[in-house]
């Protein structure tokens, strides 16, 4: 099945891209006393960054994320707060700032315009984050100071500069998560030079596809217009995030930035050009390996669970069976307790529905076929179907025999991986998600007391 190997290979690692700064530091949010607010932002000698941005497709949005689309509109109206420019993103964890009103909003404020003058700019070129309980105000007379003292003198692109940010935004998070892939692009001469794209996430709880409950900032040191960042970035997510689920639940401040600095002194990625391909696989190497890393290190997870969908009428339906399977709470029970239950996994994927019109139109459908399938039952016959659990196959159409101890011991791996064949066309999707276990109980039962 050709799902490994398709994308240019990442590393667990976050590198600045040049062009860019970031620091980190403890301003008091977090009860624990321990780094929760970061800052990125472009270096003093570049001009403003590119960006392009997916959001929550949650009802209730929160402050920061109603702040960075205004911003963005008032750069680049015609990108209707989907992309547009920014000198900076801060990041603050512990307190989400959402359904906190007019308030929550003049906070955000704030912290912008600190922000803003640390940096020497004004407040429309910056974007914020914010992640933790739902329903607190943030500490912004505190903070605001402080901010702006951390981006005039603490900004640094130093080789832990972003791995300081990556842990700074972790909430329940156990470990931060980052990604970095290299790669080469022309530069005006065609003399091929450098690129990075680099990736830093968080969010291991309140996940579903939808955009999943996360933050993520990606950057890159290649050249690129706004708009075309914008149309890479949102398949991009349809692809990775829209794939990612822990819990079920979606949240209010799902949030991933992609920003361009064009320091590496390539040519400007211009739409349709094998450097856009480039660009867009170096993108999603990076998405899909911080997608993997959330799944893993899932609130009280001990297994990442892959399902991969081959043979499906087209790819929206492959992405729709492998999320429908990761989903199934029978599924994630069942690989908690190394179970080989094949019967759960062909009932989740009988359950299989089309994902919503916006991210199958997202993931490259016409807005009317969008319109038309989203939420449509996947096409499935059973006496087709294949599965395997652990390169084991276990059905065909009917049970097949196998060492179900060989196969338990098989499902303690970090990692299991479920193969399904519909063997009805030449659709390619997948998924990931995590076991679900008591301590995924015990965490959220506690969560503000």
């Amino acid at each position: 099945m050709p799902f490994e190997g398709r994308l240019p290979e990442s590393t667990a690692s976050a590198v600045l891209p040049r062009g860019f700064l970031a620091a980190a530091a403890a301003m008091g949010i977090k009860a624990s006393g321990t780094p929760d607010v970061a800052l990125v932002a472009v270096s003093d000698a570049a001009p403003d960054a590119s960006v392009a941005a997916v959001f929550t497709s949650n009802a209730v949005v929160a402050a920061p994320l109603i702040l960075s689309q205004q911003h963005l509109r008032s750069l680049a109206p015609q990108g209707d707060g989907r992309y547009g420019w920014a000198r900076g993103v801060v990041c603050t964890a512990g307190c989400a700032n959402a359904a906190t009103g007019a308030d929550g909003l003049a906070d955000q404020e704030s912290l912008a315009k600190a922000f803003a003058r640390g940096l020497g700019t004004d407040s429309q070129r910056t974007l914020a984050m914010s992640t933790g309980v739902i329903g607190t105000r943030l500490p912004a007379d505190r903070l605001a100071p402080e901010i702006g003292r951390l981006a005039r003198d603490g900004l640094s692109d130093g080789p832990s500069a972003l791995a300081a940010a990556a842990e700074a935004m972790c909430t329940t998070d156990s470990r931060p998560k980052s990604a970095t892939v290299r790669l080469t692009l022309p530069d005006r001469t065609g003399r091929p030079v450098p690129v990075m794209v680099s990736g830093i996430a968080k969010g291991v709880g309140m996940i579903h596809p939808q955009m999943a409950t996360m933050l993520a900032l990606v950057l890159t040191d290649a050249e690129a217009k706004p708009s075309m960042l914008h149309g890479l970035l949102r398949p991009v997510a349809a692809r990775t995030w829209d794939q990612l689920t822990v819990d079920g639940d979606t949240s209010t401040n799902d949030t991933v930035f992609l920003l361009a600095s064009g320091e590496a002194g390539a040519a400007p990625v211009s739409e349709g050009s094998p450097e856009e391909t480039a660009l867009r696989e170096a993108v999603e190497a990076v998405a899909r390996s911080l997608a993997r890393q959330q799944a893993a290190d899932g609130e009280g997870a001990t297994t990442l669970i892959t399902c991969q969908v081959s043979g499906a009428t087209d790819d929206a339906e492959a992405r729709a069976v492998a999320r429908s399977v990761v989903a199934s709470s029978l599924v994630k029970a069942a690989v908690h307790g190394r179970d080989p239950n094949w019967g759960r996994i062909v009932a989740a994927a009988g359950n299989a529905r089309l994902a919503s019109s916006a991210v199958l139109e997202a993931a490259g459908l016409s807005a009317d076929e969008a319109l038309r399938r989203a939420g449509v039952a996947v096409r499935l016959d059973v006496a087709r179907l294949r599965v395997a659990i652990c390169g084991v196959d276990v059905f065909h159409g009917l049970p097949l025999a196998f060492d179900r101890a060989a196969l338990r011991a098989l499902m303690a791996e970090p990692e299991v991986i479920l193969r399904l064949d519909l063997s009805l066309g030449e659709g390619l999707g997948e998924a990931f998600g995590c076991d679900l276990t008591e301590a995924y109980v015990v965490e959220n039962a506690e969560y503000t007391t």
